[in-house]
């Protein structure tokens, strides 16, 4: 429940935005970050480290009443367990695996006791992206306590070794840049930020200004985009009769639109923290081979990848980044014992679906994220080793026609992935989908039977290319 003092006012702003009040609350505080990393830039920078943590703490608390009210004491309660866990249980497996079980089921309870058949914004959506940083502290923190040559470059990078204080814990967690809606960052890369060591200058402010004004300035754009066209491109016009009396070509173009614009609200919102975390520094990753400094440590959005691939795995590469590299890190390569490549993607897949949320949607929307991808890696790999089709692919003439169909397949089932996850409820994906026939799984289904025999007709055999040679 969120605070009720400005409740009024902010909910006259919101109805004449034709917006609800609490997605107000999210963009304000969003965009709070930005007077809140310039009082730190310029009367906090290399101060002592404790009035760091104290004052990420106390601006992040403040956001969280400003949106939530008295709910935040969830989001106190694991960080205080996660403090009791890596004070007592020490640098562990037990200390990883009770981290990880604790703080996923306090989240999915959280999600069970506060579901609606709507996307509701509450104190579930900053503890799904706290979740991440506490179990990510836990193995880092684990990873701390082993010996160097055992861990690979990224374990060195990112292992914690020494012991966080309950204000650090507090400070990291509540880090008013990140806490509502992420990015992710490490432990590691806080602590130097609080050194103020996260810096192309050593010794002073960060350069980060024009960085941090020209992401700002992108999301203000997407902002605006969205706030424009959601008006006539809608969630609730897909589940509308209007929409089921469509003809057929045109509810499938309408959900190749939808899956565009209605990822622009998440695009908003990274790019304009994305901003923060450049201007006070997190953002840092170091100089490029040319000297040039590179602000892109939490970096959420590749706008111009995610503008112009024509590929799914594109789009994937380009949307979410810190959360798909946290996911990488933490899932996916942590399952290396598993010997199994498919499997541990499909595994990481699930844990994202399920730290969503517990909406059959969710599940729905990442299984067909699978699928797609390996057919998309299956075409991809035909068309390259078969003659007759990497022949055809090349000619110049033909390749404006190519990017076009591309983007057009591209995007019509990204939709079509998105339908279940946004709209959440099994009784209101399955009226979209029926509508247009399960047109996505009917295609995806029958090319991972056929492109094998496909692949059998259209690419030689190795001896057959060693003789031709």
């Amino acid at each position: 429940m969120a605070v009720a003092g400005a409740g009024l006012g902010l909910a006259q702003a919101a109805e004449a935005l034709g917006s609800s009040e609490q997605a107000l609350r999210l963009i304000v505080s969003i965009f709070l970050g930005y007077p809140f990393a310039l009082f730190q830039r310029y009367f906090l920078f290399q101060k002592e480290v404790y009035l760091i943590h104290l004052y990420n703490t106390l601006t992040g608390l403040s956001i969280a009443y400003f949106n939530f009210g008295t709910q935040l004491v969830h989001s106190l309660f694991c960080v205080l367990i996660q403090f009791l866990i890596l004070r007592l249980m020490g640098r562990t497996i037990t200390a990883v695996l009770t981290t990880f079980c604790f703080q996923v089921i306090y989240l999915m309870a959280g999600y069970y006791f506060t579901a609606t058949e709507h996307y509701d914004i509450k104190w579930t959506m900053p503890h799904c992206v706290l979740t991440l940083k506490l179990i990510g502290l836990a193995i880092d923190y684990y990873d701390g306590g082993k010996d160097l040559e055992s861990l690979n470059p990224e374990q060195k990078r990112f292992a914690v070794h020494g012991v966080p204080t309950l204000l650090e814990v507090s400070g990291f967690s509540y880090f008013y840049g990140a806490f509502m809606v992420g990015p992710q960052f490490s432990m590691t890369d806080y602590q130097k930020l609080a050194r103020s060591e996260m810096t192309d200058v050593p010794g002073q402010r960060p350069n980060s200004l024009v960085p941090a004004v020209k992401r700002l300035t992108l999301g203000l754009f997407f902002l605006v985009t969205y706030t424009l066209v959601s008006p006539y491109i809608s969630d609730e016009y897909l589940i509308s009769d209007a929409y089921l009396e469509q003809p057929f070509w045109f509810r499938c173009f309408y959900i190749l639109i939808w899956g565009k614009l209605i990822l622009y609200k998440y695009v908003t919102c990274w790019l304009v923290t994305e901003g923060v975390c450049i201007l006070i520094g997190l953002g840092y990753n170091g100089r490029d081979e040319n000297g040039k400094p590179q602000w892109d440590a939490c970096a959420n959005m590749k706008v111009w990848l995610f503008e112009t691939t024509p590929f799914f795995t594109g789009t994937i590469a380009s949307f979410n980044i810190n959360t798909n590299a946290w996911v990488a890190r933490y899932i996916f390569k942590r399952l290396k014992f598993l010997g199994n490549k498919l499997l541990s993607q499909a595994l990481a897949l699930f844990f994202l679906a399920v730290w969503h949320g517990l909406h059959s949607g969710y599940l729905v929307c990442f299984q067909m994220e699978f699928l797609i991808v390996i057919i998309e890696r299956q075409a991809i790999s035909l068309v390259r080793d078969s003659p007759i089709l990497s022949a055809w692919a090349s000619i110049t003439i033909l390749q404006p026609l190519y990017y076009v169909l591309q983007q057009t397949i591209h995007w019509m089932f990204m939709g079509y992935s998105l339908v279940p996850f946004c709209l959440f409820s099994w009784d209101k994906w399955i009226k979209v989908y029926s509508s247009i026939y399960f047109l996505g799984h009917m295609i995806f289904l029958t090319l991972l039977l056929v492109l094998p025999y496909v692949r059998r007709a259209l690419v030689p055999r190795k001896e057959k290319l060693k003789k031709a040679e």
